[in-house]
């Protein structure tokens, strides 16, 4: 069975992936994943594009501007109960992150507008919920969203599917851009499993099945969303985590649910 165009496959190697809007094919989210070791150090600039630096493990120290952001990131695994540290850079800065031991981090960029500044954004600041019911409920950490005004274009959120839960279900798109019923947003989904040997699987769907592709997830693997409904589903036994990053022509975040599943939300749940 050939591999999705949608899935992109984790590299063993320091660069887990590199997902631009040139590969992807769309106009606003880049992702990439780093794996540094201790004393490791990663130059960049971010040149016409914003930058949501997250530390998904380990500790980093970032220097930008002149300045050193000191001992960012606390977890050994994304799958702790606590937020990342993240740091927001706006463009036209030279950013040089180095690992104070062996650390994992996320670089989720957008267009860049101007005005912003840099932020440290601690993670005892970020607001943690949990959404869904039953077999649907999952754990969610707002890193960068629209209620924070710090960046133009970003919107960046971890979740915690607990196994045999499903989660973006019922399944929702954000493809067109009509608010507030509907914002159009690009998104990327960056998986881990726990334990690591698990899959997960995706689903990314339009309403006129044009598209209409599933993904079996692995661990550090990728899913692209340009278009259309894309649901999650971890098998018992395995949690998925997820790093989502949507970037658009706005920033809201506004959501349809397919109407075929959203029979869903007014049921109640079963005793």
């Amino acid at each position: 069975m050939p591999q999705s165009p949608l899935l992109v496959k984790a590299a063993a190697g320091r660069q887990i992936c590199d997902i631009t809007p040139e590969s992807a094919g769309w106009t606003h989210v880049g992702f990439r994943a780093l794996r540094l070791e201790a004393g490791e150090s990663e130059s960049l600039e971010t040149g016409t594009r914003e930058l949501c630096l997250v530390v998904l493990t380990g500790t980093v120290d970032v220097q930008v501007g002149g300045a050193t952001h000191a001992g960012l990131g606390s977890r050994e695994s994304v799958f702790e109960e606590k937020s990342p540290d993240a740091l927001y850079v706006p463009g036209g800065e030279t950013v040089l992150i180095t690992a104070r031991g062996a650390a994992e981090v996320a670089l989720c960029t957008a267009p860049y507008e101007g005005g912003k500044s840099v932020r440290r954004i601690d993670g005892s600041s970020m607001r943690r919920s949990v959404r869904g019911q039953g077999s649907n409920t999952r754990h969610v950490c707002d890193v960068l969203m629209a209620d924070d005004p710090t960046a133009d274009h970003l919107l960046v959120t971890e979740v915690i599917t607990p196994g045999g839960h499903s989660s973006s279900y019922p399944p929702h798109k954000h493809d067109r851009d009509m608010p507030p019923e509907e914002t159009l947003l690009e998104e990327t989904y960056y998986h881990r499993l726990n334990p690591p040997q698990g899959f997960a699987f995706q689903r990314v769907y339009t309403d006129d099945r044009s598209l209409d592709e599933a993904c079996v997830v692995e661990d550090h693997d990728v899913v692209m969303v340009p278009r259309g409904y894309h649901p999650c589903v971890a098998p018992h036994g395995y949690d998925l985590y997820y790093l989502n990053v949507m970037a658009g022509p706005g920033r809201a975040w506004h959501f349809k649910n397919d109407p075929a599943h959203e029979w869903m939300l007014q049921t109640p749940p079963k005793a």
